[in-house]
């Protein structure tokens, strides 16, 4: 009882909404084009963005920018591009392509930070910024509102191009066949995963990204089989394990990025232990 007390105390607050709302959309997000990524064997694409995020925000820090979500996202976007690019040609592959991009963005940033920065607590702002910390917690309104609108474009485009992104993500040569421009297609997921990675740098910081991409989809899949229901049950799990860890943090004090991607591996144990069930039955 005095569990759900002090629940009710903290939800009074109207940051812990923002951070409720924030965190339910993102991981949302998250999950449906993170079955896309999985299915595609691309998984680490998001590890590899969130890195370059990681850069872009410590080159926004140098210019002392106030509202510096435009200037990352850019950068995102455009690595994404380049990175998709890169990774389709002969020389590179995707994962090389992943690696590098990844490791040079990384310590590009925190070189940047290193030689430019006036923070006199720089490991602090390195740790936080990498592993996640109180931000979410201290959302505005216009970054909810910011992040609802681009929450509604990511789902609109998903819904939309449903059809496509299922072709493209199961056979992809058999769709060129048909006539589907799959490159254009798959130029959109990898932008619209680098808005999500934008969106999630807040919530569970650049490091644990991918926890968000990939524990829902790999849960849901060791349960389902069809592309509809590990979509379905993908969004459910992320959706609930993200309001669980948010709310678990809020309450105990811990960290808002490590306590969800805790939970993520708590619940992927269970999906696990709940496949190997069905299997045995079957």
């Amino acid at each position: 009882m005095a569990l759900f007390e002090k629940l009710a105390f903290y939800m009074s607050f109207q940051f812990v909404r923002y951070a409720l709302i924030a965190g339910i959309l993102i991981s949302l997000c998250s999950s449906l084009f993170g079955v896309t990524l999985v299915l595609k064997r691309f998984s680490f694409i998001g590890d590899g963005l969130s890195h370059v995020a990681f850069g872009a925000m410590a080159i926004a820090a140098i210019m002392k920018l106030t509202n510096n979500m435009p200037l990352i996202l850019a950068i995102t976007v455009i690595s994404a591009i380049l990175l998709l690019r890169t990774g389709q040609r002969a020389k590179i592959k995707g994962d090389a392509a992943v690696a590098m991009i990844s490791v040079g963005a990384l310590a590009i940033g925190y070189l940047l930070m290193n030689v430019f920065s006036t923070s006199s607590n720089l490991s602090g702002d390195v740790c936080t910024t990498l592993f996640g910390s109180t931000s979410i917690l201290t959302l505005k309104q216009s970054d909810v509102i910011a992040c609802g609108v681009l929450s509604v474009v990511v789902l609109a485009v998903f819904i939309i191009f449903y059809n496509k992104i299922f072709s493209v993500t199961f056979d992809e040569d058999f769709a060129r066949a048909t006539g589907t421009k799959a490159s254009l297609y798959n130029l959109l997921i990898a932008v619209v995963v680098a808005v999500i990675i934008v969106l999630a740098m807040n919530l569970v910081g650049s490091l644990l990204i991918s926890a968000l991409v990939i524990f829902p989809a790999l849960s849901a899949m060791r349960v389902f089989k069809s592309f509809k229901s590990v979509t379905v049950c993908s969004a459910i799990f992320s959706v609930t394990c993200a309001t669980l860890g948010l709310l678990i943090s809020i309450l105990g004090g811990t960290p808002v990025g490590s306590t969800i991607v805790a939970v993520d591996i708590v619940a992927f144990g269970v999906f696990y232990l709940i496949g190997l069930l069905r299997r045995s039955k079957a």
